[in-house]
């Protein structure tokens, strides 16, 4: 039969039928006398096994290997490979999915922002209106729960949740004050140190841990530098020069508080 005799049994086009010729996965029959290719049955049924392969998602590659009597791997073997791999694919789409549904439901109950109930009532008690610096504190919390995802979202939550404590609010929320009163100062400004004392002692354990990170990660081998350390040149960058003065100094203090 003719190449198009052969793409019409097969349900192909005769431009398919070339390409796979072109990629060495259909073997070329020799040209006749008369310059025209035959093709045999055997010719369709390698053709249709292409084709169907490929519908199933095979590379190239394993196209190949499944097509290839001595590469030493069965078609069984190509067919378990590719299964194991849309299972992978499957559970990843199933995950981004849960995470989709999470997002979508926020939207649907009217919190006009993906983040959770509990977030945004985090974000409004921390509120200082006309605060600078409670304003950035905001922005650094959502950011610190963007990247995290729900489950950070949630770790964050729990970590700040003490903050919201009625004594613990207003305490806070005066240090916010004493922070923004800093925005034209010097660093060497006496303020400083007892405002970066106040601010460490101000802030729970557990959220203390979180913020220098773990130094068993240096001592091991690890990159010397912390997420808190990170955190805090982002957050200082945002800073005038006695603020970020009173951040250097209250993360002197928090790992001084761990090492004790």
């Amino acid at each position: 039969m003719r190449i198009g005799e052969l793409a019409a049994l097969v349900g192909v086009s005769t431009r398919t039928v070339r390409h796979y010729h072109h990629i060495g996965l259909l073997p070329e029959p020799a040209r006749q006398a008369n310059g025209y290719r035959e093709y045999r049955l055997a010719d369709a049924v390698t053709l249709a096994r292409v084709r169907q392969l490929a519908r199933l998602g095979l590379s190239l590659d394993e196209l190949r290997d499944a097509l290839a009597d001595d590469d030493g791997r069965d078609l069984r073997e190509v067919l378990q490979e590719l299964d194991a791999d849309l299972a992978r694919e499957q559970e990843a789409i199933a995950a981004r999915r849960a995470r989709l549904a999470v997002l979508l439901a926020r939207v649907e109950e009217g919190a006009g922002a993906l983040m959770s109930a509990d977030m945004s009532d985090l974000l409004r008690d921390l509120s200082l209106d006309g605060s600078r610096f409670a304003e950035l504190d905001r922005q650094m919390l959502t950011l610190a729960s963007a990247m995290g995802g729900p489950e950070g979202e949630s770790a964050v939550v729990e970590l700040m949740r003490p903050l919201t404590e009625p004594d613990m609010l207003a305490r806070g929320l005066e240090l916010y004050r004493r922070l923004d009163e800093l925005a034209g100062a010097h660093p060497d400004d006496p303020r400083v140190a007892g405002l970066a004392a106040d601010l460490a002692g101000h802030i729970p354990d557990a959220m203390a841990s979180a913020m220098i990170g773990n130094s068993d990660d240096a001592a091991a081998g690890g990159s010397p530098a912390t997420d808190g350390d990170r955190w805090l040149e982002t957050f200082a960058g945002e800073m005038t020069p006695a603020q970020a003065e009173v951040l250097r100094l209250f993360m002197e203090r928090l790992r001084g508080r761990s090492s004790c």
